[in-house]
């Protein structure tokens, strides 16, 4: 019951995206069934000592110290919640420590790469499939969006007078963006393709499957894949690396970080701050192949 009431909390007031929400509900009742099993107690129950029982229990078990810093900050956020219904008085996971994890640099694919990927003829033709594949690259790419938001966009999030588009971002929080011309063209062709299929179910979400329903995340996981494994040799090859080159194409241009901090929808500049590494070592580079002293 407590569980449940936490998952719609999260659904209907946080409004957070729906694979987030799944993340929460397998981290919450993996740890629920660690205590039953273990200690024989409830959620409402649990002490400190078996937080970090449970912390040992997956690093043994070779979970990475990012998964387990997840799973703790599901539990901060459930008890806080507890807390706040008034059910528990105090937080079992406020004295707990996250493990440390090493900071990586956001993996990103360059520009140009994937300008030759958007501009082949032979990769993208002129069928349904092909210009929604495009479209969807294009999307991440030149908007920065995330895969959740892309999912939730609708055709009337489209501005085409301005060349902007709206999102509907983490925490339920509006931003409008900056289209490119190439992608305006495109949503025009999509657009025009879509109305003309006649889809049985009319449906204004913008992403659609060939048999127009929702586009849903696998479907868009498969087509990044598929076409970023044309260009790069990169290990991942998921949507938010897309969103990641399109921060450092922005920085290595030279935008402002705070700007790019609003086009990403990041709360904190912290988050964006990571992608000014990326410039960092690209400057690196260029003073070894330059500079005399190098």
């Amino acid at each position: 019951m407590m569980l449940s009431k936490f998952i719609d909390y999260l659904k209907n007031e946080k409004r957070y995206a729906d694979c987030t929400v799944t993340a929460y509900q397998t981290d919450l009742f993996q740890f629920n069934q660690y205590v039953l099993d273990n200690f024989n107690e409830s959620l409402l129950d649990v002490k400190t000592v078996y937080i970090r029982s449970y912390m040992m229990f997956l690093s043994e078990n070779g979970i990475s110290n990012k998964t387990i810093n997840r799973k703790i900050s599901s539990l901060r956020s459930f008890y806080k919640y507890m807390i706040k219904q008034g059910e528990l008085m105090e937080n079992p996971v406020a004295l707990t420590k996250a493990p440390k994890i090493s900071k990586r640099l956001p993996t990103f694919i360059e520009e140009d790469k994937i300008e030759s990927l958007l501009n082949s003829e032979l990769i993208f033709d002129d069928s349904f499939s092909a210009t929604r594949d495009k479209l969807i690259i294009e999307l991440l790419f030149g908007t920065g969006i995330r895969l959740s938001e892309l999912l939730k966009l609708k055709e009337e999030n489209i501005d085409f007078y301005s060349q902007t588009i709206k999102v509907l971002g983490k925490g339920n929080k509006e931003r409008i963006i900056p289209m490119p011309r190439s992608l305006v063209d495109l949503l025009k062709k999509y657009i025009k393709f879509k109305n003309e299929l006649l889809f049985k179910i009319k449906n204004t979400n913008l992403v659609l499957t060939k048999e127009g329903k929702n586009a849903y995340p696998k479907l868009i996981y498969r087509i990044v894949l598929k076409h970023l494994s044309l260009i790069t040799s990169i290990q991942k090859k998921s949507p938010h690396v897309l969103r990641h080159s399109y921060a450092t194409s922005l920085l290595n241009r030279g935008a402002d970080l705070n700007a790019v901090k609003e086009l990403l929808g990041h709360s904190s500049l912290a988050s964006t701050q990571v992608y000014t590494h990326n410039n960092i070592e690209k400057l690196k580079l260029i003073y070894k192949q330059a500079h005399p002293k190098a």
